[in-house]
């Protein structure tokens, strides 16, 4: 039983860098207009867009520091998700426990070649976990569901569903 269980590979997962454009376009967009208008020499009072485009690049520099520091950790019986800047924090799913999954890809992500999976999950701290930044041609549904599979039959869990 343990020999199965170590065939299947840890797996990383990370945001792509192009997340880190689509998460913080419009901080990116918002800092620029405030330090582009606090540059006119029309313009007398010119601290407070100064600080407010200041502050609005911290908000996007800690965002895309977010994003590099978050990771996706696949278990052969876990899903672990670690993230934080400051403080970092592990969060744990017991495979055994995901529910259901689903993809999605909005426009931007679409331009970039990534997606989003959300994990549907019966964890009470976690009951939906967006994986976001992926590449799109990784199949992380069938990687987890196989996972997710294996791990019910060898708990003895089966759903029964009341249609």
């Amino acid at each position: 039983m343990e020999d199965i269980i170590r065939k299947f590979k840890v797996i990383t997962l990370r945001p792509h860098w192009s997340q880190y454009i689509i998460s913080q376009g419009l901080a990116f967009i918002i800092s620029c207009a405030l330090f582009l208008v606090a540059g006119h020499d029309s313009i007398t009072y010119k601290w407070p867009f100064l600080i407010l485009g200041a502050i609005m690049t911290c908000i996007m520099l800690y965002g895309c520091l977010y994003l590099h520091k978050l990771r996706y950790i696949i278990t052969s019986e876990q899903l672990i998700i670690q993230h934080g800047v400051l403080t970092r924090t592990s969060d744990y799913i017991e495979l055994y426990r995901v529910v259901d999954f689903s993809e999605n890809r909005d426009i931007l992500e679409q331009l970039f070649g990534l997606k989003t999976v959300w994990i549907f999950s019966g964890d009470r701290t976690n009951p939906k976990l967006d994986i976001y930044g992926i590449r799109e041609n990784i199949d992380v549904v069938n990687i987890v569901r196989t996972r997710v599979e294996y791990n019910k039959r060898r708990k003895g869990i089966y759903e029964i569903t009341n249609r």
